[in-house]
């Protein structure tokens, strides 16, 4: 499951930032663009679960 976490962050990422900038609000967008870059850091810290092929076969 963890390894699927990287994609899953980056889709949510970019959901809130559509959702984030068609909400006019007036700190939708410092909020929206917050939340996705911490949804992007998380993403980055879950790539190292991504499987590597290339040790498995040595």
């Amino acid at each position: 499951m963890k390894r699927y976490l990287t994609s899953i962050f980056f889709i949510i990422s970019g959901v809130v930032l559509i959702i984030g900038m068609g909400v006019d609000l007036y700190w939708s967008g410092i909020a929206s663009w917050g939340i996705a870059f911490v949804c992007l850091i998380f993403a980055v810290y879950f790539t190292k679960y991504i499987p590597n092929d290339k040790n498995d076969k040595q």
